[in-house]
């Protein structure tokens, strides 16, 4: 045995253990069987069972149920019968209850961080000193915002969305549950929870737990079992919202999955995340952030730093420093607190990575692993570090999932961003320098939904986590992941408008039979409006627009899939520099816009009779109208940002920035109102826009185009796409450069947008038909467009000697 001094002048501890005798007393009070939680209490499953592993010995934990499809619906019916009342709920008691939660966690961290490190196999250290307190300060948040929700501005008129089937992954099973279920449950939501079949123990430990604290009966539920669980839950008609942490592989099933049934979907997707060193980092301290990035959770982290871009001029004394601090790591028993990695949550995981690191190898990467052997029982692999790793390998494209970095280099910052940004994902990124300057020019370039400056992986429940392009949409955590639980509360008693309807509200453009229409009647020519001119259709096809008695009033163009192409061409070129300009500028020109339209007020309501069959009505649109602009040239530079409150040494700037490239379906009704309702939010958060305006009467689009004509709005910026719409939204929808697709418009079509939309999992915002009053601002306009308008990033800079 080692005695103290010898471990002084050694430095050689041996193992400590922590113990696990109360965690078997519980495991074996249930004789190592559990079924699911249903209504408040434990239900036998009839699917059969499967076995809870450990890791690091291959041992069987426990027997689990596996739901069959009459237990999943079960489950959400109690959901749906506990909804009404939790929603209904004062916030205060609601409050209360997610403060029992955090309490009755507190009380219990030690058995719940021992029971996650035996079922998931990570260090005792990380569940004890990590996520058992995270998962507490979440709920400890969220009966905070609990509180608050009826006198928060931002969320006084909204509620919670209804019944929640949430779908968590297995490297951290209990913070991943407490991300998900403290913000829908202070929302009003209830909740079915489908645990990873690897790693439920903690989970079900949890739904004891609010059965203890008194949370009441069905406001959680907890159903158990392997993909067809989730899938499942996913499908199931009770279910009004989806969250789902996991692949992006199962994230586009998912997406697929629930288009056209009016499912709200978050999803935290896959990362293959940049950790960005300049030439003046301190590189021990570089070292130690590298360890928390990859070799954190034995890599198996979304937003793990896998991808390690150092500048030329420091690479190699950095791959010294690295492989002489991946010598000292410590590898073994999760339960002994000396140990920095623990073991891989599954043999097939651990395949994984043993075959993605060989294929990198034969694609020319140097492995490099430290000298001694990773335990021999159990599921483990040694930290891994790749050099010579070409920007387009597998190692650095494809997510390993394990403690496996690559390392490659670049010459000038913006080398590093074009690197960074050279994958399909965008979950986070690290920046390592000490010019704050240098910082924060880069941190804004990178694309994705966090970047840590000096630091990585750090998390609170004050900041939203979140991704962007194949990392998914949507943020756990602060206000913006409250959002994601919310809707206007007039949603609730919405009418949903068919095809058949719809239709029958509008008189749809039709082809020209130029044998048969005359031309005397027509006197107008209007044309797509694409990189700010006026452009011919790519067919030279047309068709005739006729008001509600019939009569044909205009010829206008009928696009096609090369006139998307070409409007979404132009808005990819001058998005960053309109996005780049001052928000007091952006305001500036909706004003000038404002200001434009009034001059032409009378002459476009005029016009607008023709939709109407009244002059009241379209003068009243373009009154509105009127105040929509301004309401948006007011919000322009004052939809801010926050500083999180995170309890570190940092400040965590949260920062409002633009989609990008953003695609409008506009609505049939109020052709002027509807469009500009759509478009001036975009374009006043800084996004560019290709709209398909109102199939009805397309030539509100006109008038507006020629008021941008005339305002200062940069060419590209906003762009017009006429036609039918089954022949341009498609290609619109389906177009994997574009960022987002806002769409108001029938079901059928709303559901054909979602399947088409899967590439590359841009981000959505549909109505499902849902009728809104384009002129009650409650349905119109306000924060609920402005937070569909950006993505939020949260770049947290750390302070201090």
């Amino acid at each position: 045995m080692t005695n103290v001094s010898d471990a002084f002048e050694t430095m050689d501890y041996g193992p400590a253990p922590e113990a696990s005798e109360r965690v078997d007393a519980w495991l074996a009070g249930h004789d190592r069987a559990f079924g699911h939680w249903i209504g408040g209490g434990w239900v036998e499953g009839s699917g059969g069972r499967f076995p809870a592993l450990r890791p690091s010995d291959g041992s069987t934990l426990a027997q689990l149920a596996q739901a069959t499809p009459a237990e999943v619906d079960r489950a959400v019916k109690a959901a749906r019968e506990a909804q009404s009342r939790w929603r209904d709920l004062a916030p205060h008691r609601r409050a209360r209850h997610l403060y029992a939660l955090a309490r009755g966690i507190q009380r219990n961290a030690r058995l719940f961080a021992v029971l996650e490190s035996m079922d998931n196999g990570k260090p005792i250290r990380e569940s004890r000193d990590l996520d058992v307190p995270l998962v507490a300060r979440h709920f400890l948040h969220h009966a905070g915002w609990a509180q608050l929700i009826d006198s928060e501005p931002e969320l006084r008129d909204m509620e919670g969305v209804g019944v929640v089937g949430q779908v968590i992954p297995w490297n951290f099973p209990l913070l991943m549950l407490a991300w998900k279920v403290a913000p829908a449950l202070a929302a009003g939501c209830t909740v079915v929870l489908k645990p990873a079949e690897h790693t439920s123990l903690t989970a079900l430990r949890f739904a004891e737990l609010t059965r203890e604290v008194g949370l009441p009966d069905g406001v959680f539920n907890l159903v158990t079992g392997d993909g067809r669980v989730g899938a499942a839950l996913v499908e199931h008609e009770g279910i009004d919202k989806v969250a789902f942490t996991g692949s992006t592989e199962v994230g586009r099933i998912i997406r697929e999955a629930t288009a056209g049934s009016g499912k709200r979907l978050s999803l935290e997707l896959g990362g293959k995340s940049p950790f960005v060193v300049f030439d003046d980092a301190d590189l021990d301290s570089v070292v130690e952030g590298v360890v928390d990035a990859i070799w954190f959770n034995q890599g198996e982290v979304c937003c793990a730093g896998s991808r390690i871009l150092a500048h030329e001029g420091i690479a190699p004394r950095l791959i010294d420093k690295l492989r002489a601090r991946m010598e000292r790591l410590r590898m073994g028993d999760p339960l002994d607190k000396t140990v920095d990695m623990g073991a891989i949550v599954a043999p097939v995981q651990l395949e994984r990575i043993r075959s993605l690191v060989a294929q990198g190898e034969a694609e020319g990467a140097t492995v490099w692993q430290p000298s001694w052997a990773a335990p021999e029982e159990g599921w483990f692999y040694p930290p891994t570090l790749c050099t010579d790793v070409a920007p387009a390998s597998t190692l650095a494209q494809v997510e390993v999932f394990g403690p496996v970095v690559s390392l490659m280099t670049f010459r000038t910052p913006a080398e590093a961003v074009e690197l960074a940004n050279d994958t399909r994902y965008g979950l986070a990124a690290s920046v390592w320098t000490e010019n704050v300057n240098l910082a924060l020019d880069v941190a804004p370039a990178i694309k994705a939904g966090t970047v840590w400056v000096n630091c990585s992986n750090l998390f609170d429940a004050a900041a939203g986590f979140g991704g962007t392009r194949e990392s998914g949409y949507g943020r756990e955590g602060g206000i913006e992941g409250l959002r994601e639980y919310l809707r206007p509360r007039w949603e609730r008693h919405a009418a949903i408008r068919d095809a058949e309807s719809e239709a029958a509200l509008m008189a749809t453009p039709e082809p020209v039979d130029a044998a048969a229409e005359s031309r005397s009647a027509i006197d107008r020519t209007p044309k797509h409006y694409i990189g700010g001119r006026q452009t011919r259709p790519d067919a030279e096809a047309s068709m005739v627009v006729r008001d509600r008695t019939g009569a044909a009033i205009a010829e206008v163009p009928r696009g096609n899939r090369k006139d998307v192409r070409n409007a979404v061409e132009a808005a990819l070129r001058a998005q960053p520099g309109w996005a780049a300009r001052t928000a007091h500028n952006r305001a500036q020109i909706l004003y000038y816009l404002a200001e434009n339209l009034a001059l032409r007020a009378d002459e476009i309501a005029s016009r607008l009779q023709g939709w109407h069959r009244a002059a009241e009505p379209a003068r009243q649109e373009v009154e509105t109208t009127l105040e929509r602009l301004f309401t948006y040239a007011a919000w322009a530079d004052k939809w801010d940002g926050r500083v999180h409150g995170t309890p570190f040494r940092n400040v965590t700037l949260a920062m409002p920035e633009p989609l990008g490239v953003v695609g409008v379906v506009a609505p049939a009704e109020a052709p002027l109102l509807g469009l500009v309702s759509c478009v001036a939010p975009l374009i006043a958060m800084g996004n560019a826009v290709v709209a398909v305006p109102s199939p009805g009467f397309p030539l509100a689009a006109v008038d507006l185009y020629q008021l941008l004509d005339t305002s200062d709005v940069s060419g590209g910026v906003v762009n017009f796409v006429l036609g039918l719409r089954e022949e341009v939204v498609p290609p619109l929808a389906s177009h994997d450069a574009v960022d987002g697709l806002w769409a108001f418009a029938d079901p059928n079509t709303c559901a054909e947008i979602e399947r088409l939309s899967v590439g590359n999992m841009k981000r959505l915002w549909t109505s499902g038909g849902r009728v809104r009053n384009w002129g009650d601002r409650a349905h119109g306009e306000g924060p609920e467009f402005l937070h569909e308008a950006v993505q939020v990033k949260n770049v947290w800079v750390p302070y201090g000697e």
